[in-house]
């Protein structure tokens, strides 16, 4: 069996085979994980250097030389003899580096690294997501605008209300895009390093190594911190960081995964309708059996995604929770899955998010369709106080309306024909003097709409696009 046909033999996360983009597979990726290993072995021992540490330039220059050359089989071989995948990359480093074997992992516990190393990966997934954000807030951003004076049927309790735009619903899906955007930059900018802590978390280690010489075990800290990209570190942990950021992160993630379930959802709901649709390519086929069928695909799989990822944020909060004294292993089964997926699940999402809006397609004849056969109704609160003001009598036309109402709506649902209101109300001389067709032009329903549009666009969105002006330029292809 060849290479590529073994492949086929043994489960794939489909979020990474036909979801999740390039760039946070690769994130979260072993490869990425045992290389940021290496970085922060480097950086240790940089640090224990610079602060006067019998770290050589030998040691450390072979350490460098050898920081992506990552020798896995090897490391595996180790790993099933000491059940601990940290030291077994330890070893595995020390045998590709001999000189700096003595100096690596120094006065460090697991979590120095691992943490670390996890901490690293969310931040940068966090960055891609802050991107993927920014691509669909931009092309929604657009679409609103252009449609933000398109007069539609609003619904509450999914029954036809007053009238809306468009643009304006279109604006509803955005806001929670900014709100997660904020959510997002907040979660990124504020995550801080581990830091260099030791086993239980009171630096005990180091402490021994420098002598007792507090000042430079914080400073070893900092150092290591900086050297990472990150300027502040956990102001106290115990072997691990307090697995609440993991959780606080997951929120976050199930925050995208509830803003485009709505999203999706309500798309859903108008593709049936036939008002709007997601983007639907010249050969795509909508259904095996029914061939003229154009199936809401991507919603659709938006919504699963979702599901799925609104579902991983609980294990996290529940690790948080079941965490013993200064720490329990049974976190690191669950972590191993919740902060892969999550991620990898978000950027599914928000790839799906991106391409639907860059193509989303409206029909303004059925959604005038639907504003005529509702907006009679909706039009005799009108059509009475202009009646009103003809002269009439104010309850002996909300009874005439009452009645005309109930006798068109019969027609249209026990008769299955047309809402005939208007002409039950054009025929009635208590109206003969009301321009009935002027109180129906759909604009008179839409309120300050469009003017909302403008102003929300202007004062919320357009700084996002501002601070991250190319970011709309990231790759929206979904695989089927």
């Amino acid at each position: 069996m060849s290479a590529d046909a073994e492949s086929y033999e043994r489960f794939s996360s489909p979020l990474v085979s036909r979801y999740a983009g390039e760039r946070m597979a690769r994130l979260f990726s072993p490869a990425a994980k045992v290389r940021t290993w290496r970085r922060i072995w480097i950086a240790l021992a940089e640090a224990q250097q610079e602060l006067g540490l019998a770290v050589t330039d030998e040691q450390l220059s072979q350490m460098r030389a050898h920081a992506d050359a990552i020798n896995f089989e090897r490391a595996m071989e180790l790993e099933h003899e000491l059940r601990h995948d940290v030291m077994a990359h330890v070893h595995a480093f020390g045998e590709q580096c001999p000189a700096a074997r003595p100096i690596i992992h120094l006065g460090a516990t697991s979590c120095d690294v691992g943490d670390n190393a996890d901490l690293v990966a969310i931040r940068g997934g966090l960055g891609v997501l802050a991107r993927r954000l920014v691509a669909a807030i931009e092309r929604l951003a657009r679409f609103a605008d252009e449609h933000k004076a398109l007069a539609t049927l609003g619904f509450t309790h999914y029954q036809p209300a007053q009238l809306t735009t468009v643009g304006k619903r279109a604006c509803l899906w955005l806001w929670d895009l900014v709100m997660d955007y904020e959510a997002v930059e907040a979660a990124r900018k504020g995550l801080k390093f581990r830091g260099i802590k030791g086993t239980t978390g009171t630096q005990g280690s180091f402490l021994r190594l420098f002598d007792g010489d507090h000042e430079k075990v914080k400073r070893l800290e900092q150092m290591v911190a900086g050297k990472m990209g990150f300027a502040e570190v956990q102001p106290v942990t115990g072997q691990t960081y307090t697995r609440k950021v993991d959780s606080q992160i997951m929120a976050v993630l199930s925050g995208i995964a509830q803003s485009a379930h709505k999203f999706a959802n309500d798309l859903r709901l108008l593709a049936n309708q036939k008002e709007m649709e997601e983007p639907f390519e010249t050969s795509q086929v909508g259904s095996s059996a029914m061939a003229y069928k154009r199936n809401p695909m991507r919603s659709e799989r938006m919504t699963g995604l979702a599901r799925v990822l609104i579902h991983l944020a609980p294990a996290a909060a529940a690790t948080a929770a079941e965490q013993w004294l200064e720490r329990t292993l049974d976190d690191s089964a669950a972590r191993r899955i919740v902060l892969g997926e999550g991620f990898l699940a978000a950027d599914g999402i928000l790839r799906l998010y991106q391409n639907i809006v860059e193509g989303l397609v409206v029909y303004p004849k059925m959604i005038a369709r639907h504003i005529a056969a509702e907006l009679p109704f909706m039009a005799t609160e009108n059509i009475l106080m202009a009646a009103v003001k003809a002269g009439g009598d104010r309850q002996t036309l909300h009874e005439a309306i009452r009645r005309h109402s109930h006798q068109a709506a019969r027609v249209v649902k026990i008769e299955g024909g047309e809402n005939d209101l208007l002409e039950r109300l054009k025929g009635d001389p208590a109206f003969a003097n009301v321009d009935i067709d002027a109180e129906l032009q759909p604009v008179r329903f839409i309120g300050r709409a469009p003017q909302q549009v403008d102003e929300f666009l202007a004062a919320h969105v357009q700084p996002i696009l501002d601070a991250h002006k190319g970011a709309a330029g990231v790759e929206d292809e979904v695989n089927v």
